[in-house]
């Protein structure tokens, strides 16, 4: 009898419908496809934004553009009263060595802070990026107009920061222009090596290139599906992490991945009318993207972008051949497209910059036995913690428990070798911390 009883008791503790909070809503309903489009219109009329393009000209070249980006990171921090530390921050780089470098310059990435209240050391980053290339990334000075890839992710950037400054966050936040991505990923690295130096504790990148298109080369018309590229595991893991995944499990399951599966979650609850689709690749297909120089050193960070590309309309000069038109011109944006994208990243970075820390130490146990145990360190601003797992095929996290505010919780009748398990922090609001995979065993 006791057998029938507690498979049932834990049907009714585990399926559980997710909480939601007024405030995602209302940022959901703020972010605005009108000021998008002026903002993709306002850096397509720069002609050119190649990294190595004028920086003199007041209106046209990366430098104007750059400048106009912190202009309006400016403006938004004074309507908050100042919320916004807005700086740059740049590298030098040189054509020695450099194959798609045509002369030495300065690769400048335009920043803005909005300091958390509790943890001003914990940061959410949302990068776009300023720079265009033509078919020739060599070529600086031809037209360039750059429109989806990617003055739609910098405008989405730019409109997050517009939607979100209008709130207190307990961690920090990021917004990002960064330059050089189409010449080597520049700005992502140089940006990456800065956070490290200044000991940033980040606890994410989303980084969106290319997030207005909605008819793909493929022939496919799709405005409600976008991709989420997120590596395994981290790049910089250490032998004994490799070792003790053979044993353990824990191959899809980096910091990276869980990021991933925090956004698949926050969206499936807040937007069921979209389709996110995680991709288990660091990026395209031989590809790369500015998330990348932030995952090299360790640091959890996604790609966010349209699921079905044009490729007559990326890195492609202005021109018709054959009766193609090809060229990233802003025709070919969808606003309303962008809207949505835009929505996934301010909604995700609020929910993370409102939750509490992730535990730092998780530990698992249970071989042999009908029980799965936890231990964990307690975080501050935690109220509670979530035991989450999922069948170890299954790509997102889909039972879980909320057990309150322990440090160490049995699963009774669950058996370890089945599932992947995690744990994540609860905030007083309801707002959760990523999951954290475990990393030590019980005996």
């Amino acid at each position: 009898m006791k057998k029938l009883i507690l498979p049932l008791l834990l049907l009714s503790i585990t399926i559980s419908s997710a909480q939601t909070n007024q405030k995602i809503y209302d940022i959901i309903d703020d972010v605005s496809a009108e000021r998008i489009e002026i903002d993709i219109q306002k850096l397509v009329d720069f002609g050119t934004r190649n990294t190595f393009s004028d920086t003199i000209s007041n209106t046209r070249g990366i430098g104007a553009a750059r400048r106009w980006v912190k202009s309006e990171f400016e403006t938004i921090s004074s309507n908050c009263k100042d919320c916004l530390n807005v700086f740059y921050q740049k590298d030098f780089v040189t054509k020695k060595g450099n194959r798609r470098v045509p002369h030495d310059a300065w690769i400048v990435n335009v920043v803005a802070i909005q300091k958390g209240t509790k943890y001003p050391n914990r940061y959410i980053i949302m990068s776009g990026d300023i720079d265009s290339r033509g078919s020739d990334t060599m070529e600086f000075t031809k037209d360039a107009p750059g429109a989806n890839d990617n003055a739609s992710g910098m405008a989405g950037t730019i409109e997050a920061a517009r939607v979100l400054s209008k709130y207190k966050f307990e961690n920090s936040i990021i917004y990002v222009g960064l330059s050089g991505e189409e010449q080597g990923l520049f700005g992502g690295g140089g940006l990456a090596k800065y956070a490290k130096e200044q000991g940033w504790d980040i606890i994410g990148i989303f980084n969106n290139d290319m997030i207005g298109n909605i008819e793909g080369v493929d022939g496919v018309i799709d405005n409600r599906t976008f991709r989420i590229f997120s590596e395994p595991v981290p790049a910089n893991e250490t032998e004994k992490e490799r070792n003790l995944r053979r044993f353990y499990g824990g191959e899809v399951d980096g910091i990276s991945r869980q990021l991933a599966r925090y956004i698949h979650k926050t969206v499936k609850t807040y937007m069921p009318e979209m389709n996110p689709m995680m991709v288990y690749r660091l990026d395209r297909f031989g590809r790369g993207g500015h998330h990348r120089p932030f995952n090299d050193l360790g640091f959890a960070g996604i790609r966010i972008m349209e699921a079905h590309e044009n490729y007559t309309q990326q890195h492609q000069d202005i021109r018709e051949e054959n009766g193609i038109k090809y060229g990233d011109v802003i025709e070919h944006v969808n606003f309303d497209y962008a809207k949505k994208l835009t929505t996934v990243n301010a909604i995700n970075m609020a929910s993370l910059a409102w939750a509490p820390p992730a535990p730092k130490t998780v530990a698992i146990g249970g071989i042999v036995e009908a029980s799965v145990k936890f231990k964990w360190d307690k975080v501050e601003g935690a109220v509670g913690y979530k035991i989450y797992w999922r069948d170890t095929t299954s790509p997102t996290w889909d039972k879980s428990r909320y057990v309150g505010d322990v440090s160490e919780f049995m699963l009774d009748g669950i058996v370890i070798d089945n599932y992947f398990f995690g744990i994540a922090s609860v905030g007083k609001d309801g707002f959760e911390s990523p999951v954290v995979f475990p990393n030590q065993i019980l005996r």
